[in-house]
C-alpha cells in the first residue's frame, strides 16, 4: 500500500475521493458544462506517487493542481496540496461515448501529494498556487469553489464510508495543461497569502 505523510505520520489511505468541475473557469476552459450535482470519482491507492511523470505508455499527462484533505473519524483532518493527472485525450474519447473515466484517470502514477498538515480552524481562507518552471499557471481556492469542502465531505458521506487517512481532492482551477519533461513543479496551500505547506517536483518521462 502507498502512503502519505500526515501531521509527521505515515499513513496508508484507502482511497481517493475527487470532485470534478468544482470551478466554474476550468469547466470553461475544458467547454464543459457546470453540472445539476456534484460530480465524483474514486482512485485506488495504487494511484499515490512520488514521481512526477509527463507520459504513461506514451500517453502525454495533464496537471490539475487542487486542494486535497485528510479524513480522520468522518471529519476534515489535515490539508495538503495534490496534483491529479489526466489522460486528457483518452477522457476526451470516454466523455464522447459516455463512458467512465477511470482509464484516464485512476491509473497507477495519477496522484501526487505534499505532505498534509494540520487543518486550520479558517478553512475558507485557503488557497492553492502552481508555478511551473517559475511561471504560475494555477492559483484559486475555497472562495471560488462551487461546494466547499464541508459540502463535498457531507455529500460523500451520503453513499460511501470514509476510512481514517482517504484522501479527498476538491477539484481544480483553470490553467490545466500538458506536462514536459523536465519541467519544474511547484505547489503551494496557502493560508491567508502565507505558505502552509508545499511540494516540488521534477517531471521525467516515463520509462
Amino acid at each position: 500500500m502507498n502512503t502519505i505523510s500526515v501531521n509527521g505520520n505515515t499513513v496508508q489511505p484507502s482511497k481517493i475521493l475527487c470532485v470534478g468541475r468544482n470551478y466554474r473557469a476550468h469547466i470553461e476552459e475544458l467547454g464543459n458544462e457546470i453540472p445539476d450535482s456534484m460530480v465524483v470519482f474514486n482512485k485506488p491507492n495504487s494511484a499515490i506517487s512520488s514521481t512526477l511523470y509527463s507520459d504513461i505508455n506514451n500517453q502525454p499527462l495533464h496537471y490539475e493542481s487542487e486542494l486535497a484533505f485528510t479524513v480522520k473519524e468522518g471529519k476534515l483532518d489535515a490539508v495538503g496540496f495534490g496534483l491529479d493527472l489526466t489522460k486528457r485525450a483518452l477522457q476526451s474519447t470516454l466523455k464522447a461515448k459516455g463512458l467512465p473515466w477511470e482509464r484516464a484517470k485512476a491509473f497507477d502514477g495519477a496522484a501526487l501529494f505534499s505532505a498534509f498538515v494540520t487543518l486550520p480552524k479558517d478553512i475558507e481562507d485557503l488557497s492553492l498556487q502552481l508555478n511551473v518552471d517559475g511561471e504560475q499557471r494555477q492559483a484559486g481556492g475555497i472562495s471560488l469553489m462551487i461546494y466547499t469542502p464541508v459540502q463535498i465531505i457531507r455529500e460523500l458521506e451520503s453513499f460511501t464510508t470514509l476510512e481514517d487517512g482517504d484522501i479527498i481532492m476538491t477539484g481544480t482551477p483553470a490553467g490545466v495543461g500538458e506536462i514536459k519533461a523536465g519541467q519544474g513543479f511547484e505547489g503551494e496551500v496557502l493560508l491567508a497569502g502565507k505558505t502552509l505547506v508545499s511540494a516540488t517536483w521534477i517531471a521525467v518521462a516515463s520509462a
